[in-house]
Formats: C-alpha cells, structure tokens, sequence
C-alpha cells in the first residue's frame, strides 16, 4: 500500500504545476478588457484547471489495483502517451487565422470537456499505467471503451494547431502510436484479468462509433 501511494506522488506534483500555471494565466486576464475572446480563453483554462483537479481526486482516491501490466514497455508507452506531447510546447508558435483560433480553442475546449466526463465517470478506477480495477461501461463508456483517450487527442489536436509544422506532426504521429500501444496494453491485460471484458470489447468501439 505504501509504495502505490508513493507512485502517485509524481503525477500528482506534476498535476498541481500544471493547474499552477494555469491559475496564474487566470489571474493575469484580470485587467484585460472583457470580450468574447477573453471568455473564451477564460473557458479554456477554467476547464483545464477542472480537469487537472479532477485527475488529482481520482488518483488519491482510486482503489488498489487487481493486477498490473508486468515488463517495461507497458510503462514507457503510458508515459509517452501521457507526457511526450507537452515537447510541444518548445516549438515556436505559429500565427493563426481568426478560423484557425476559433478551431483551435473549440477543439481544446471540446475536448478537455469530454475528459472531465470520462475521468468524472472512471472514479476510482482512473489510472495512468496499464492496471486492472473495475469494468467502466456507464456515461460515455457505452458507446467506446476509450472516451478518455478520444477526448485527450481532440485537445490535443487543437493545441497542435497553435504550433504547426513539420517536427510538430512527427511529435504528434509518435504521440499517438504509444497512445495506441497504451490501449492494447491496457485491453490484453482487462482482457486477462476481468471475465466481462472480453464481451465488452466485442460489442463496443473501441475509440469511433461504427468506424474503429
């Protein structure tokens, strides 16, 4: 029990940076002239900061896992997954089209939204390595048996949008190829280990209704 605990204590630093950060862009809009841009942009953070907060509660809270992913790689591809995409960050920013702003905000805001709403509905069982808790199939779970991801990538993309160029798309393809070695991971070991999953993962998408 004591060293599951200690192993939260990374993500959990790094959540708190991040929600940080993003209280202190908050608090610099303070003397801006108020307009619809300026909402927009308070949106976007206000969900960020949702998110964030939500991700730390669901990490002290959630149950000890059933079982784990054993071996290196399941780890590495979680990290990546999870952390590779903020190299984004260190590219420089390109000049968007009133279009392109609008797209790139809808697409974050969309998209942290429907991160909430899976982590929200994942409780306890939230994780970021390959673990096995409890079977999720209630709120957005029943139409895919990765929303959390799918909303992930939808923000993702929208930032990507902010800083696009060549080595941004390489940084991107690679984000979603360990993203998609996360998810086998994560079904060969829920396969494994809950006898309902299999059922499951014949009946449901696993990330686009009808198409994949």
């Amino acid at each position: 029990m004591a060293y599951d605990l200690l192993m939260r204590l990374p993500f959990l630093g790094w959540v708190s940076l991040c929600a940080i950060g993003q209280l202190r862009g908050l608090s610099q809009m303070r003397s801006a002239p108020l307009d619809f841009i300026l909402l927009v942009q308070i949106a976007m953070r206000g969900s960020t900061i949702a998110f964030m907060l939500l991700m730390a509660a669901a990490v002290i809270l959630r149950t000890r896992p059933s079982a784990k992913a054993s071996g290196l790689e399941p780890r590495i591809s979680a990290l990546l997954g999870t952390f590779l995409i903020y190299g984004i960050a260190m590219l420089p920013r390109r000049d968007l089209s009133l279009s392109g702003e609008i797209a790139s905000t809808l697409l974050t805001i969309v998209g942290t939204v429907g991160a909430i709403v899976a982590v929200f509905q994942l409780g306890r069982s939230f994780s970021v390595m390959a673990e096995s808790r409890r079977l999720v199939t209630t709120g957005p779970y029943r139409f895919v048996r990765h929303p959390l991801y799918l909303a992930e990538e939808l923000a993702i993309v929208g930032v990507f949008l902010q800083f696009a160029s060549l080595w941004a798309v390489l940084l991107l393809g690679a984000q979603i190829a360990f993203q998609l070695r996360r998810m086998h991971n994560e079904e060969v070991l829920l396969a494994a280990h809950l006898p309902e999953y299999p059922a499951y993962q014949r009946t449901t998408a696993q990330l686009i209704p009808g198409i994949y």
